[in-house]
C-alpha cells in the first residue's frame, strides 16, 4: 500500500476563493426562529486568528435533511442562497479581530449543536468541533469529556437570541477538536 504524502499547511490561500456573499446567512431572510451564533478564534497565546475560515453545518430544526446551495445550471457557478430555503450550512471568514458570525435557525433537538470546520494558518489539517447550544441529557461525545473540556463545546448565551462559542486553536482554554479518521488504514 502507498505511504500518504507529507500534508501542507491549510491557510491562508482559502480566504480569497471561499467565501462568498452571505455565507453567514443560513437562516431565511426574516425567518421569526433566527439566532445568531458568534465568537472569536484565538490562537495559543490567546491573540486573535484574523484569517481563519469556518464552516457550519447543521440539521434542518425539523429533522429533515438540509437543502443546498443554488448553481448556475449553465456555468456551474455560485447564484447564491434563494433567501427562502434553509440550507444548513455557512461559511464565514474571520474579521481583523479574529471574530465571526452567522444567523442560523435552531438546530433539531436530537442534534442541538451545529458542527463546525476550521481552517486556519500553520494547521496542518482542518479542526474539527461541535457548538452546543445545550446540553442533551445522553450525548456521547459531551459524556465523555470531563466537565472543564466539556465546557469548550458550549455555546454561552449572551442575550436574547444570541449565543457566543469562541474557539482556541491551542493552550489552556483549547477547544474540544474531534479526530476523524480513515478507518480502512
Amino acid at each position: 500500500m502507498p505511504q500518504p504524502t507529507p500534508s501542507q499547511t491549510v491557510g491562508p490561500f482559502y480566504g480569497y476563493a471561499l467565501p462568498f456573499p452571505g455565507g453567514g446567512d443560513i437562516a431565511p431572510a426574516g425567518h421569526p426562529d433566527t439566532l445568531t451564533l458568534h465568537g472569536y478564534v484565538r490562537d495559543g497565546n490567546g491573540d486573535p486568528v484574523p484569517d481563519a475560515l469556518l464552516e457550519t453545518w447543521q440539521r434542518v430544526p425539523s429533522g429533515a435533511q438540509p437543502g443546498s446551495l443554488r448553481r448556475d445550471p449553465v456555468t456551474g457557478g455560485f447564484l447564491g442562497r434563494s433567501g427562502v430555503d434553509f440550507t444548513g450550512f455557512g461559511r464565514v471568514a474571520t474579521d481583523a479581530d479574529g471574530h465571526w458570525a452567522v444567523r442560523t435557525l435552531p438546530p433539531h433537538a436530537d442534534a442541538p449543536y451545529l458542527a463546525v470546520c476550521v481552517f486556519a494558518r500553520g494547521l496542518m489539517h482542518h479542526l474539527f468541533t461541535r457548538a452546543y447550544f445545550e446540553q442533551p441529557a445522553t450525548d456521547p461525545l459531551l459524556s465523555a469529556l470531563p466537565p472543564g473540556r466539556r465546557a469548550t463545546l458550549m455555546a454561552r448565551p449572551e442575550g436574547e437570541r444570541v449565543h457566543r462559542f469562541d474557539i482556541h486553536l491551542q493552550g489552556e482554554k483549547e477547544t474540544v477538536f474531534l479526530d476523524f479518521h480513515d478507518s480502512r488504514r
